[in-house]
């Protein structure tokens, strides 16, 4: 009796370790779609204020409300797209990208003028830069290839927008859609504390992802004023791209400085390192830190303090060590992932000590 018992225990394993490895496999088979639901859901959350303004105020009906909505984004994008690949293109002529050995030169020519302006001694530019190897593996198969890999990926993205799109819609339409879903795992005696925890969870991360825009967006501003001072070309697609690297936390704004640096010493490529490039580097990055200083001490702190309900000190530690744990892609949905889970806590475990001191404040 005893070693039927034991069988069947060694049995029963198995098979639950089985279904949890088919269940991984089948999550990453269709990694992608997951992907898709995740930014549908950003996009539903961001949207479900524009719908909410338009139903109450304006008296639209909700599907109406949410074509408008969708209307709205899908103008946005092809705002940023008509904008934006112009100013791509032009930024890619006077980098030289199209013309390798133009580029060779130039990098050759900014090499010089720094070691010059720096005073540095006995180094051989020309013999240095080839015993690097880095130029010499520019040649003249990379655009062909990077035209291939864009085409070949061209029409994946086009159905991954389409797919997202689609959610979007029905994720907006239909606001309990989700929901409904996930009750279906829920027991019965739950269900009114998981729905109550899920209108929470949808208002605080809807107001969190609007304040990340309106923070992008003042970055953008300064940025593009600095740069548009000191005659930087294509500021504006220079200050969209360092702009929206912080949303990156920490390293998204060294990315962003490193970045503005080399494209405004690009844009300045021929002229005087020393009259020219050195000093519109350094108000440049005046202007950046300027920005950046705003941003850390007024810009997050507010958008934390009236979106997520959560200290600084707090998002700070759950980013570092959701950082470590899951790298790059950790630190983006450790504020909304860590929000979500407190306002689940505060629903099932209120009386628990700990989770009452975390949830005061919600």
């Amino acid at each position: 009796m005893n070693s039927k018992i034991i069988a069947n225990g060694i049995l029963r394993a198995i098979a639950i370790i089985a279904g949890i490895l088919l269940l991984l496999y089948f999550l990453f088979k269709i990694q992608s779609v997951i992907v898709y639901i995740a930014i549908a859901a950003v996009i539903s959350l961001i949207g479900r204020p524009i719908v909410i303004f338009l139903r109450r105020k304006l008296k639209f009906n909700n599907t109406l409300a949410v074509i408008v909505t969708m209307v709205i984004f899908i103008g946005l994008l092809l705002g940023l797209i008509r904008m934006f690949i112009p100013l791509v293109v032009e930024q890619g002529q006077n980098l030289a990208l199209l013309d390798i050995n133009q580029l060779q030169q130039n990098a050759e020519n900014l090499y010089t003028e720094i070691i010059t302006y720096f005073n540095i001694s006995g180094v051989d530019v020309e013999q240095s830069i080839k015993d690097s190897g880095i130029l010499s593996k520019l040649d003249y198969s990379i655009l062909p290839n990077f035209l291939n890999s864009f085409l070949g990926g061209l029409g994946s993205s086009l159905v991954g927008l389409f797919s997202v799109l689609f959610i979007s819609f029905f994720f907006l339409k239909d606001s309990k859609l989700f929901e409904n879903g996930i009750i279906t795992f829920i027991p019965d005696s739950k269900e009114t504390r998981w729905k109550t925890s899920s209108e929470k969870i949808k208002d605080l991360l809807s107001r969190y992802f609007v304040g990340l825009i309106f923070q992008i967006l003042i970055l953008f501003v300064i940025y593009t004023i600095v740069l548009l001072i000191f005659g930087i070309d294509n500021a504006i697609v220079i200050a969209f791209l360092c702009a929206l690297l912080n949303l990156i936390p920490y390293v998204g704004p060294l990315v962003s400085g490193i970045l503005m640096i080399v494209l405004t010493m690009s844009s300045n490529l021929g002229e005087s390192f020393s009259e020219v490039t050195l000093p519109k580097t350094i108000y440049v990055m005046i202007g950046f830190v300027i920005a950046q200083l705003i941003d850390n001490f007024f810009s997050q702190p507010f958008i934390f303090s009236k979106s997520v309900k959560s200290h600084p000190l707090e998002i700070f530690l759950v980013i570092i060590i959701a950082g470590l744990l899951f790298g790059i892609v950790g630190m983006i949905v450790a504020v909304p992932c860590y929000t979500a889970i407190k306002v689940i806590l505060k629903a099932f475990l209120s009386e628990n000590k700990v989770v009452k001191k975390l949830t005061k404040d919600l």
